[in-house]
């Protein structure tokens, strides 16, 4: 915008923090000398010229002049309303500061040029929608206001400039805004310049009412809350008075509860500061939830609650020999820990060093042993309380040492909670499926239970929720497995490892009579008078339609036999009481599944060729026999060298290449020919190749089926072996002697091969196994194929069997 050539001479009147726009009427107190002498040499210059009394009204920021003023009138003298001198004047236009002048009067006076704000006319289209933009915003903020009768007025409002300026009355603009809006000379500029900032003015406006508005529902609510609350107070204390109960508040009756509850003086210290953390929080904190359901937690644990144990050590016998039958070393160890339990409650020993004398046994061994129900019989034995973990499948560390209290749905760890459940400091708790347990993000549980089961650590347990400690030390954890190795290193050494290797056929008969039976009957509805099983049928049943370690599928085919006599009898084709003959088996059940090799056709045996050896091995469902087959491969078509199929373990391929090299390097002093090992591949395999093997004890058995397969002479069928072969043909010991003889009596083998330095190992078998066993104890492969081997035929030459 150009500037009028007319100059101005005008004197200065200062505005301190405050800003004067043009078309403003602004009251000015007189009672500032600065004010006043302005006033006065604006008045003494009037009376020399036509019109009104003129000023310069200028902007003074932290004492810097503004570079542009207004040009204002003085319209009136007189006093303000609290009675003080002042003068009502009005902006008229904006003028550019020059240089500083002479004047009459003690103002300063300063020369200046008026300022061109001219707009043409009409309008154009963008600055027409400007123009109604600008309207619009200063309606809605003067309608919030409630200013009704300036809406008109700025309705009114046509000129650019002037509806620029008339922002000057807004008293949400800074006074560095105000000075923009002076110092922008091009009316179109400044127009934009008060649309933006109305427009940003009304939108901190709507987020300041909406939340000023979210914040009065907020107190809104807690005020309606609150008194619900104190009314819902008032009809509680109501109905107190009715019912003749006193008065308490929930904090106080914690307090009551935990200063009468017999808990353990830090228990006590540590509740009783919850307690006062209660009484301090609201009733809308979340803590006072997480408090009251801790100090439940807390009061319902039997902290100083503990059971007599039984100390009739004669009794306790007794009761676990009516409940099983075997497992004398598991009856032993729960008998010996009796006797010196006794013994120390004698001499007043029942605690030492703040320990207890607690158990922790391992009982490993294959599934249907009885090792979870000999658990329960453990307890009754003791007189105590009975609680079972099931561990199979965790994999949450918390699970054991609990959750912190943080978290929502916190829980005290299963050990704690397996406790709370007894309801004494020392029940038997049966960790079942320890070697099931596993790890993963959240953590190894099995780790978590090397502070519960160390007798050293356990009577200082703490838990993650209760966070206090915990005395585990009187408590009789017993750990069921199925695989030893399965067991971490280091919880395995905390722990007593007692093996269960499984029941004799005499023992299973027993079991079947005395507990199977009885509870199979009770279940189909029959009395023990209607329906006898006579012992050979038990014996029967657990050697030909069972071979198992345990009893498990005993007892079920001994339900399905229940379950066929009581159908029959229902459908009138059998008459009660029936006693059940081992002839009678085939009828009711079917044919027997597991008929021993010694009792099949020699033609359909498995040895009944060369090349094929049997050997004994220990799974995890306990011992077995493991048959081995060789062959050799045509030497026009198959490729020198040796393979091995039915999904080895590196340990087990290892034996083979020994036995194979033991025979190339020795073979001639055993008059084998051992020509056909150099240009024949050899083929081992190990039938049920779904099954995974691996282990060094099937060395001799792969040594003798492959010299059987060279000689041509054929693998007695009654024998069986075990034992780890070295290079040199020595039979080096192995490990579960007692589950592999008696799973060789199992399957109806009566002569067994086991290395010499296993020969201690047989003190464990029991009596009636060993008595119809033939065992030879051997240290060389040589001593091992002279009484594995049949004789050889009259002279004739072996058949070798050739691979395809």
């Amino acid at each position: 915008m150009a500037s009028t050539s007319t100059p101005l001479t005008l004197p200065v009147l200062p505005l301190d923090g405050e800003v004067v726009l043009p078309g403003m009427v602004v009251p000015l107190d007189l009672s500032d000398s600065e004010v006043r002498a302005a006033v006065e040499a604006a008045q003494a210059a009037a009376r020399t010229t036509p019109g009104k009394p003129r000023v310069l009204l200028v902007p003074r920021i932290d004492g810097t002049y503004a570079n542009t003023g207004v040009l204002g009138t003085v319209e009136q003298v007189g006093r303000l309303a609290d009675g003080d001198p002042g003068a009502l004047i009005r902006g008229r236009s904006r003028v550019r500061i020059g240089a500083g002048t002479t004047g009459p009067g003690a103002a300063l006076w300063v020369e200046g040029t008026r300022v061109d704000e001219t707009v043409p006319e009409p309008l154009p289209g963008h600055l027409a929608e400007l123009v109604k933009e600008y309207k619009a915003l200063a309606t809605a903020w003067l309608r919030k206001r409630g200013a009704w009768q300036v809406v008109d007025r700025v309705q009114a409002i046509d000129d650019v400039s002037a509806l620029a300026d008339n922002s000057g009355y807004s008293p949400f603009l800074t006074t560095d805004q105000k000075v923009e809006l002076l110092e922008t000379a091009d009316p179109v500029a400044r127009l934009k310049l008060a649309t933006q900032q109305l427009r940003d003015h009304l939108a901190e406006q709507d987020v300041a009412e909406s939340i000023a508005k979210d914040v009065q529902e907020g107190v809104d609510k807690q005020q309606r809350e609150f008194l619900l609350r104190r009314q819902l107070e008032a009809v509680r204390k109501e109905l107190r008075e009715l019912n003749g109960e006193q008065e308490g508040e929930e904090s106080d009756d914690y307090r009551t509860r935990v200063e009468a509850a017999d808990l353990p003086e830090k228990v006590r210290e540590a509740a009783l500061k919850e307690v006062d953390k209660l009484e301090r929080s609201s009733d809308q904190s979340p803590e006072g939830s997480w408090i009251r359901t801790w100090l439940d937690t807390v009061l319902e644990m039997p902290w100083n609650e503990r059971t007599e144990d039984a100390y009739d050590i004669r009794g306790a016998k007794a009761v676990l020999d009516a409940e099983h039958s075997g497992l004398e070393d598991v009856k032993e160890r729960i008998t010996e820990y009796l006797a010196v339990r006794k013994r120390r409650d004698d001499r007043g020993l029942g605690v030492v060093g703040g320990r207890r004398g607690g158990a922790v046994l391992a009982l490993v061994g294959p599934p249907g042993v009885g090792k979870t129900s000999l658990g329960e019989s453990v307890a009754h034995a003791m007189g105590r309380k009975f609680v079972r973990v099931a561990l199979g499948g965790v994999r949450d560390e918390a699970e054991i040492r609990g959750h912190r209290r943080t978290y929502v749905g916190a829980l005290p760890g299963r050990v704690v909670r397996a406790i709370k459940e007894a309801g004494s400091m020392n029940p038997v708790v049966l960790l079942d499926e320890i070697d099931k347990v596993g790890s993963d993000f959240r953590g190894d549980p099995a780790a978590a239970l090397l502070e519960v089961l160390d007798p050293a650590q356990n009577h200082t347990f703490r838990d993650h929720y209760l966070e206090v400690e915990l005395d585990l030390s009187d408590v009789v954890f017993l750990a069921t497995a199925n695989v030893l190795e399965a067991i971490p290193e280091a919880l395995a050494d905390r722990m007593e490892i007692v093996r269960l290797d499984g029941y004799t056929e005499d023992e299973k008969v027993v079991i079947a009579r005395d507990h199977l039976l009885p509870r199979q009957l009770e279940r189909a509805g029959l009395d023990k008078d209607e329906v006898t099983i006579d012992e050979s049928a038990l014996r029967k049943l657990a050697g030909e339609y069972t071979r198992e370690a345990g009893v498990r599928t005993l007892e079920r085919s001994v339900a399905r036999l229940l379950r066929k006599v009581a159908a029959q009898h229902e459908l009138g084709e059998r008459k009660l009481p029936f006693t059940v003959r081992d002839e009678d088996l085939r009828d009711l059940i079917g044919r027997p599944h597991h008929v021993p090799e010694s009792a099949q056709d020699p033609a359909e045996r498995r040895t009944s060729v060369p090349g094929v050896a049997t050997g004994l091995a220990v799974t995890g469902a306990g011992g077995d026999v493991l048959f081995v087959e060789a062959s050799l491969a045509d030497p026009e078509t198959g490729a020198a060298g040796l393979t091995l199929t039915g999904q080895l373990g590196d340990v087990m391929k290892e034996s083979a290449q020994i036995a194979l090299s033991f025979l190339r390097s020795r073979g001639a002093e055993l008059e084998l020919p051992v020509g056909d090992l150099k240009d024949r591949g050899v083929h081992i395999h190990f039938p049920a190749g779904a099954v995974p093997k691996d282990g060094p004890s099937a060395g001799i058995t792969m040594t003798t089926a492959l010299a059987s397969l060279l000689s041509g002479r054929l693998v007695r069928t009654d024998v069986a072996m075990t034992g780890e072969v070295s290079l040199t043909g020595r039979v080096l010991p192995i490990g579960g002697v007692k589950q592999k003889l008696l799973a060789a009596h199992r399957a109806g083998v009566t002569t067994v091969i086991i290395p010499k330095r296993n020969e201690p190992d047989l003190d464990d078998v029991p009596a009636e196994v060993l008595d119809k066993l033939d065992v030879h104890a051997v240290t060389d492969v040589r001593q091992v194929l002279e009484l594995a081997l049949a004789p050889a035929t009259n002279g004739a030459a072996p058949e070798v069997p050739v691979a395809a």
